[in-house]
């Protein structure tokens, strides 16, 4: 059952997503893919807001049931099912809905808020690189690049970010994935964009550069 679940989750991912996770190792996929499916969900929820506020209480449903010791969490939520391996953890992806909770609204999203998003799921990935036992050198600067090409569309104007190369330890290779990708434009357009972008993807993939 949870392999199915699994492979729903996963078809429910960007193209780029699914495409990064294919090169994480073993013991750290299904933390990725959860962070990836969790960080998707809430996505769509804010995107598809109709009436902010009831998009809040969903948002705030979620941050409550990640603060949860594990074994206190709702059953039969099959996104909560995945996040078990996370263990109490989990806590730390409430920074995701923080993240999506600050560019919930009509209008482009401005610099600072921008900002502000980056930097909570870079928080949510320097948890997963914690959860590893990995040191999080280079991963929060990884996280907020992705962040930023990932909303780069409603932006109101370019974010001053400065990116530079980065090298991250091969169970956090999905995310060198991402940000290699957003760093070839700046954060500017969408991660996959013809077959340059789908090679520089499968090196980033094997080799991490």
């Amino acid at each position: 059952m949870a392999a199915m679940h699994d492979a729903e989750f996963l078809a429910s991912l960007p193209v780029e997503r699914r495409l990064a996770l294919a090169y994480a190792p073993l013991r750290a996929r299904r933390l990725w893919l959860g962070l990836f499916a969790l960080d998707a969900r809430l996505g769509t929820t804010v995107h598809k807001a109709a009436e902010p506020m009831l998009t809040q209480i969903k948002l705030a449903w979620w941050r409550d049931e990640l603060a949860k010791p594990q074994a206190e969490r709702r059953r039969g939520e099959p996104l909560l099912a995945l996040l078990e391996d996370w263990g109490d953890d989990a806590a730390c992806l409430g920074a995701l809905v923080n993240g999506w909770k600050l560019v919930l609204g009509a209008g482009p999203i401005q610099p600072d808020a921008a900002l502000e998003f980056a930097g909570e799921r870079a928080r949510a990935c320097v948890s997963l690189a914690k959860r590893l036992g990995l040191a999080a050198d280079d991963t929060a600067q990884a996280a907020q690049g992705w962040a930023l090409a990932d909303i780069g569309a409603a932006l109101a104007e370019p974010v001053d970010f400065a990116w530079r190369p980065v090298r991250l330890p091969r169970e956090l290779r999905p995310l060198q994935v991402l940000y290699g990708l957003a760093a070839r434009n700046r954060g500017q357009g969408p991660l996959l964009s013809g077959p340059i972008a789908a090679i520089r993807a499968v090196g980033l993939g094997l080799l991490g550069i």
